[in-house]
């Protein structure tokens, strides 16, 4: 566990669902309200690098956080489910994360792409 890793150093209370193998953070940097972040405790950088039982907690976790802002927010009628591995997709904390990022009808003008969006020229098709 490298000492300069953010999602290492995290404290208890910051989590909102604190599970075995991962945790449920909300995102410091929000795109939508709710977004939320799936995160294993083990530090590994790379999604390709998960183990089973990991990815199988990481899922249930996302299932338990989508239901969570479900109950909270009757606008959310969608979701996008997103990982950045490595630098050139954007990754910028070096520990996996899965993010979880509720969306609404009319949150933006035409969502069809989805997460396409990722090279602007690419999402309409």
């Amino acid at each position: 566990m490298p000492e300069e890793c953010v999602f290492c150093n995290l404290q208890k209370k910051d989590k909102i669902v604190d599970g075995k193998l991962a945790f449920i953070l909300e995102d410091h940097f929000p795109v939508t309200k709710y977004h939320s972040l799936i995160i294993p405790k083990r530090h590994f950088e790379n999604y390709f690098d998960i183990s089973e039982e990991e990815l199988l907690e990481i899922n249930n976790l996302l299932k338990l956080r989508k239901e969570q802002i479900l109950s909270k927010d009757k606008t959310v009628t969608g979701f996008n489910i997103g990982i950045n591995v490595g630098r050139d997709a954007g990754q910028s904390i070096f520990h996996l994360h899965v993010h979880l990022i509720p969306r609404r009808s009319g949150d933006i003008e035409n969502p069809k792409g989805g997460v396409r969006g990722v090279i602007p020229s690419k999402r309409n098709y």
